[in-house]
């Protein structure tokens, strides 16, 4: 039985990007293509050379694999290495675009034997389109309901042998019957300067940027552990350097051209340096709510949450109390003010 004979309740296009797409399709001529040109994740590589080299010497396709981590380390970078080291197809979608079953179900009839499906978010999927998911995972089946009211009926099909990567920002939201089908799951940490120096340099050489290495460090120790954020640093040191006619970056040029974005030397950015201003100087020494500092920083509460208070905290700029946000004297120190317990660390 062909998908057309099937009413899988949607026409809408099943592959496409999140909000971040445009820096997706940037970023896809660095990505390594092997596991011997990834740079970092030690460990995870090493497990993953063993299940990979495995399924190779059965001919048997690999285990669904869970990755985790925070953005920008890496995540999608594997599923496509996964991919090219087995040779297979690769198809790629997000857990807020398969909104109901039928999306899933006609993604997972277009795959051909041995092909890999990368859902990134996953902890995002709607849990009507999780529960189709798992009978896919486990038996390689699908069951489709074919009408609607006191005619409808179910069918099964038999799904080519394929593997799931997930991806997820957030391990606890992915529900824990969908975790425990995942035959491997690799957590992906922040990287340290000497990696991040590493990625720069292999970045600068394939977009045909000569920089010294002491550049390469300086726009590294900015990169807030995360490669995506070193190559979006690397691009605006280029930018900065081709406008003034700069034939070789070094150290000077990249400070310079960090400065000028608003990048300063523990990778903060504007917002960063807004939020911990407001707490040392307008609520000095007073633990604020996340809403209210939402409204003084003329932010999303969530953005707040989500994309800057992670970085202050591992920074150690910044704590939770229960009462509220409360900056710590390193914070007090980065802005040059004299933090309420002492003098200047």
């Amino acid at each position: 039985m062909s998908r057309r004979d099937i009413d899988l309740e949607s026409e809408e296009p099943l592959v496409r990007g999140g909000a971040d797409e445009p820096e997706r399709r940037s970023e896809a001529s660095l990505r390594p293509t092997s596991l011997g040109g990834f740079v970092g994740q030690r460990d995870l590589v090493g497990h993953l050379e063993i299940v990979l080299g495995s399924a190779r010497s059965r001919g048997q396709v690999v285990d669904h694999l869970l990755f985790a981590g925070p953005p920008g380390l890496g995540k999608t970078s594997l599923a496509s290495i996964v991919a090219n080291e087995m040779g297979s197809g690769l198809r790629i979608t997000s857990g807020p675009v398969l909104t109901r079953p039928g999306d899933l179900a006609a993604l997972l009839t277009d795959l051909h034997d041995g092909d890999v499906l990368f859902i990134d978010e996953i902890h995002r999927l709607n849990r009507s389109v999780e529960e189709v998911l798992y009978p896919a995972m486990e038996d390689r089946r699908l069951d489709v309901l074919i009408g609607r009211g006191p005619s409808a009926r179910s069918i099964r099909l038999d799904l080519p042998n394929f593997t799931l990567i997930g991806a997820t920002t957030r391990t606890g939201l992915v529900a824990a019957p969908l975790r425990d089908r995942f035959g491997f799951v690799g957590q992906l940490d922040l990287y340290d300067d000497d990696e991040l120096t590493t990625i720069v340099q292999r970045s600068a050489g394939l977009l045909a940027i000569e920089i010294s290495a002491e550049a390469a460090l300086a726009i590294a120790s900015r990169s807030r552990g995360t490669p995506r954020i070193a190559n979006r640093l690397l691009r605006r040191v280029r930018d900065f350097a081709a406008v003034n006619e700069i034939a070789v970056i070094d150290e000077v040029v990249a400070v310079e051209a960090l400065t000028l974005f608003g990048i300063d030397d523990l990778g903060l950015d504007k917002l960063d340096r807004r939020i911990l201003s407001l707490l040392c100087r307008q609520f000095s020494a007073q633990p604020v709510g996340l809403v209210t500092l939402s409204h003084a920083c003329g932010e999303e509460a969530m953005t707040i949450e989500d994309a800057y208070e992670p970085y202050l905290l591992r920074a150690g700029l910044l704590i939770r109390t229960p009462r509220g946000r409360l900056a710590t004297d390193r914070a007090y120190t980065h802005l040059g003010l004299r933090p309420p317990g002492g003098g200047l660390v």
